[in-house]
């Protein structure tokens, strides 16, 4: 018997969703920051197991959104939630339930999949301050089951996947055994260049930044990648530190990505970074659309 299905990794912002996703895949695909808006898009990634295949759905923090970009996000969050076979809602240990945890169970009221509860960083606290929040979540929500991890160690990852296995249903190999990934290698290009600005750059500048992947060509021959990209501001102010003083900061960005491709793509990459300014794109829905943030 052969199972297979889409679990959905949902949760606020930060709370570890991305690095639980890329420890279980077992390679760097989702990026990770410690700030806000660092996952952007619904991102897949596949682990096989000979009698079973989970295909994991990273999203976007779940929270009460209040501009255009945060409501693109948390729909995508939201439609991910209809498309999975289970779900697994991620919290921290360290932190009271908020509004934001409120705001996620809210959203599973009509929910028909299993539910999962992953309670992260449990490395942070002592374990009796954990039985408090397991029963403080118990009443707040029917789970199927609920796990202490920590994502960054690998705490607990064994049990919980075994559980999730057994809650998808019978089903085929959706996608071939050496894929980690559905998600394009321009795609994760342009994440690897918007994480080291959500790195490197502070106040509003990550969080007003978008990465456009102009070319992408690949020469076997010489295994090189040659990219060429844009990266788009909202104002004069915020294209000048992005450049920063004589390029640096650009450098700094572009060295750093081109980094981290070499080590997921196995070959020599050449990165090309330009800075425009597309004035409030943010709040502009044509905008939107153009980055691929809403349909």
């Amino acid at each position: 018997m052969f199972k297979s299905g889409f679990i959905a990794i949902l949760g606020r912002p930060n709370v570890g969703k991305s690095t639980f996703f890329n420890a279980i895949i077992g390679d760097k695909i989702s990026i990770v920051a410690n700030k806000p808006q660092t996952t952007r898009n619904r991102i897949t990634g596949i682990k096989n197991f000979p009698d079973a295949q989970l295909i994991f759905l990273d999203t976007p923090g779940m929270h009460n959104p209040k501009t255009p970009l945060n409501r693109a996000m948390v729909q995508a969050a939201r439609d991910t939630i209809g498309d999975a076979d289970a779900l697994l809602v991620m919290v921290e240990a360290d932190a009271n339930i908020g509004p934001h945890d409120i705001f996620l169970i809210e959203a599973l009221a009509s929910v028909k999949a299993p539910v999962f509860l992953a309670i992260n960083k449990i490395d942070r606290v002592e374990k009796p301050s954990l039985l408090p929040l397991i029963d403080q979540y118990s009443k707040l929500y029917n789970f199927s089951g609920i796990f202490p991890i920590c994502a960054l160690k690998g705490a607990g990852h064994d049990e919980l996947l075994s559980c999730l296995k057994e809650a998808l249903p019978e089903g085929p190999q959706l996608f071939p055994d050496d894929i980690a990934t559905d998600a394009t290698e321009r795609f994760i290009a342009g994440e690897f260049i918007r994480e080291q600005i959500m790195l490197l750059t502070q106040q509003e500048i990550p969080y007003a930044s978008a990465v456009t992947i102009d070319a992408f060509k690949e020469d076997e021959e010489k295994n090189l990648i040659r990219i060429s990209a844009t990266i788009s501001v909202e104002k004069e102010s915020q294209k000048a530190i992005m450049i920063g003083k004589k390029g640096a900061m650009l450098k700094k960005i572009g060295t750093q990505a081109r980094l981290s491709m070499e080590n997921l793509f196995g070959a020599k990459v050449f990165l090309e970074l330009f800075v425009r300014v597309k004035k409030d794109w943010t709040s502009s829905d044509r905008m939107l659309r153009e980055f691929g943030l809403i349909k």
